[in-house]
């Protein structure tokens, strides 16, 4: 069996996108493992529910048609290799501009 590592795969400003559903994202914050409600996690449908054991990142993510705030399980997001940026109106609060497929970070972290 293998043990969930709790070492993030993606970081702050790395665009990612989903692996099942068509948006993508750019990472602001990761919780090393679930740190949503319990009522979001029951929402999802048990055979897709993601393990909580594994890192959890809040994504600046957005849709052909809306922009949105998303939360996601690693285990459901891919590295997004269009090399093209994100349109989302609260990104460029938190990021610098889209630089070698990432965003650097406005300002340092406390």
């Amino acid at each position: 069996m293998r043990i969930p590592s709790r070492t993030a795969k993606y970081s702050l400003g790395q665009v990612v996108r989903h692996r099942e559903h068509p948006f993508r994202g750019v990472v602001f914050d990761v919780d090393p493992e679930f740190a949503n409600t319990e009522e979001w996690y029951e929402s999802i449908p048990e055979e897709s529910r993601p393990s909580r054991n594994q890192p959890f990142y809040h994504l600046f993510a957005e849709t052909e048609a809306t922009y949105y705030v998303a939360y996601v399980s690693e285990q459901n997001l891919l590295p997004d290799v269009s090399g093209e940026p994100l349109e989302h109106p609260e990104v460029d609060e938190m990021f610098g501009e889209f630089e070698d497929g990432r965003y650097p970070l406005q300002f340092g972290l406390n």
